[in-house]
């Protein structure tokens, strides 16, 4: 039986016990309401308390019994039998899940405890006088704790375990750990020590019993995921450190061989035979040729090469990223009358190797014939365009120029020529349709159209196009003109030699070495000349007065004739008319007042001109004004 001292002393909790000195003393109690003490002579000795030693009490978890569990015995030095001692219990589960007889001590649980969800409680106990209710000594704190039992498997962390280790990995090569826990008291015996064992899963993998690592059992050569992929296996977690009578638990771990790069890519067959058309262009496909590779994803990439052969200049390959196929496309034109066939060695090989299982020489060859099909190729012009040029005045009839144009395949059959009239809607040229020659059928401007770009037929049993530019060569068949309409004033007050206006002109020619004009006073006109003419010699020139006075009121208008002549053969000339205003100007020669007929067409009055005329216009409406105001104003005085 446990019992505890409260106060002074805990019977068999074997706590230590005051050492009385009883030399002398005596011993009194009365009625358990006062200490022991000791009287020597006049001094007054008291018990002391020494350092407590707390022990446990201890209760087995999960009982199963009908009556109340005995847990221990409570004692008192208070208690002398007497009957008069009162055992008081607080704290966690006081009253409920615990219950102390108040007479004798005794300590019951009330009902089965489990030690995972609550592993000790504290609790209170005191003695008190039944009689009085007075404390006979303090509250001592005292601790029950729950004896584990093994009532609980292990539980792992997850239900199923994901996993994957490389193909022909290393044997003990870790792929997953796995965990399981247990809730009984690991501090306890070994309800909580676990052992893990593999159930399923020999002989390709072991479990490491104090872990929980998942390794690999077998060498590379029989971890191969071309053979087998996917795994699946048992794990056990045993507590009782795996002994006989233990819990078990258990786990699944599914687990994936990844590919490592462990095979080479092979053709599905030695040979391969196409055949394209000779037309094809630069690009066209030919034919694709496949190679398999038994690893997956990167490490099932390849590229293909021509590495050999007569055709390695007239064709490419490629790889179909989606397909991983090789892709053949032309690369040259091809021509079936100078090589009808070819052939090519190609090679295929991954694009990334693994040295542990793969050198860099892994790749596999197959040959590829290609046969050039011949088609009726549409005639064949010598030249990719043809420039001719022909004078603008040539007569109808005159050639202009020829082309010429071969049927390629070998049957060189008779070609015609035509003119394809969506180029010559006006159909101003023809083709002779035997020998090509291209001739005029209606008479031709160039500065109407100095260009023209027609396009020419060759037809056999197909039709081929060329483009014919032709560009019509100038002749000298237009005179210069004015460059504008040229109208200028002059002072009435000049000098002689005044240059009063510079003249240029054009000319819708185009020579060779670029225009040249002269210019000169129409015959006309020098007959008693008021103005001349001087030639600058840069295709310009000025307008001169030849006297110091013209009067606007004698005549207020001069038309000068300028002949204007190129330089070229056959020489063209014609007249141009300067329109000269006779004008009223300041002493800085700036026009002030002309003609009405004058001052509207004239372009040339300057800015103080203008504004002169406008104050002679404001100052005449002023005058205007006050007149009439004055002619009022005498007016409404007379009536007054």
């Amino acid at each position: 039986m446990r019992t505890i001292s409260l106060g002074v002393v805990w019977l068999c909790l074997g706590l230590s016990l005051d050492a009385l000195s009883l030399n002398g003393q005596r011993r009194e109690t009365v009625d358990g309401e006062k200490t022991g003490t000791a009287i020597r002579g006049e001094k007054l000795l008291k018990r002391v308390r020494r350092g407590w030693m707390w022990n446990q009490f201890f209760l087995q978890e999960e009982y199963t019994g009908s009556d109340y569990q005995y847990i221990g015995k409570l004692q008192s030095d208070q208690d002398n039998g007497s009957g008069l001692v009162k055992y008081v219990l607080s704290g966690e589960g006081a009253g409920t899940l615990f219950v102390l007889d108040e007479n004798n001590g005794d300590l019951h649980a009330t009902r089965r405890l489990d030690r995972e969800e609550k592993a000790f409680y504290i609790l209170k106990a005191t003695v008190v006088n039944k009689r009085t209710g007075q404390k006979l000594e303090p509250e001592t704190e005292f601790t029950v704790k729950l004896h584990d039992i093994n009532d609980n498997e292990p539980q792992f962390s997850r239900e199923v375990y994901i996993g994957s280790v490389p193909e022909r990995s290393d044997i003990g090569t870790s792929v997953i750990q796995v965990t399981a826990t247990d809730a009984d008291d690991s501090m306890y015996g070994n309800s909580a020590k676990l052992v893990y064992s593999i159930s399923q899963g020999h002989p390709y993998f072991s479990v490491d019993p104090n872990t929980g690592v998942i390794q690999t059992a077998l060498g590379p050569d029989d971890m191969d995921r071309e053979q087998r992929e996917h795994y699946q296996v048992v794990i056990e977690a045993k507590d009782m450190a795996g002994q006989r009578g233990g819990l078990t638990g258990s786990t699944t771990i599914n687990i994936t061989l990844t590919d490592v790069n462990d095979n080479p890519p092979r053709f599905t067959q030695s040979i391969y035979q196409f055949r394209v058309p000779e037309s094809s262009v630069s690009g066209t496909p030919v034919g694709r040729i496949l190679a398999t590779d038994r690893d997956i994803g990167m490490n099932a990439e390849m590229y293909f090469t021509i590495v050999s052969g007569d055709g390695m200049d007239m064709f490419d390959i490629s790889t179909d990223k989606d397909t991983q196929e090789g892709v053949i496309t032309v690369s040259k034109p091809l021509d079936f009358e100078k090589k009808p066939s070819y052939t090519v060695e190609i090679q295929v090989q991954n694009t990334q190797v693994d040295p542990r299982f793969m050198s860099a020489g892994s790749k596999d060859m197959a040959t590829v014939r290609i046969g050039v099909e011949d088609v009726d190729e549409p005639p064949l012009f010598d030249k990719a365009s043809y420039l001719m040029e022909v004078k603008e005045d040539a007569a109808v009839g005159v050639a202009v120029g020829s082309v010429s144009a071969m049927d390629p395949d070998a049957a060189r059959s008779m070609v015609k020529y035509s003119i394809d009239r969506r180029t010559d809607m006006d159909r101003l040229f023809n083709i002779h349709s035997g020998n090509g020659s291209v001739f005029l059928l209606r008479s031709l401007d160039r500065e109407e159209t100095a260009w023209h770009n027609i396009s020419v037929i060759a037809t056999e049993f197909s039709n081929s196009h060329v483009p014919v530019y032709i560009r019509l060569l100038d002749i000298n068949d237009n005179a210069p003109t004015f460059a504008t309409t040229y109208e200028t004033y002059v002072c009435e007050r000049t000098k002689a030699g005044q240059r009063i206006q510079t003249v240029s002109a054009v000319d819708a020619d185009e020579p060779s070495m670029g225009h040249k004009f002269f210019f000169s006073l129409a015959p006309e006109g020098t007959h008693r000349s008021n103005f001349t003419v001087r030639d600058n010699g840069d295709n310009t020139a000025g307008i001169l007065t030849r006297r110091a006075s013209y009067s606007r009121l004698h005549q207020s208008i001069y038309l000068v004739p300028v002949v204007i002549t190129d330089g070229d053969y056959p020489m063209q000339s014609s007249t141009g008319t300067l329109t000269v205003r006779v004008c009223t100007c300041d002493r800085e020669g700036n026009m002030e007042l002309c003609n009405a007929e004058a001052l509207s067409s004239s372009p040339g009055l300057s800015t103080g001109a203008l504004i002169a005329i406008l104050l002679c216009a404001i100052i005449l409406l002023s005058n205007r004004l006050i007149s009439s105001s004055h002619f009022i104003f005498e007016k409404k005085a007379k009536i007054l």
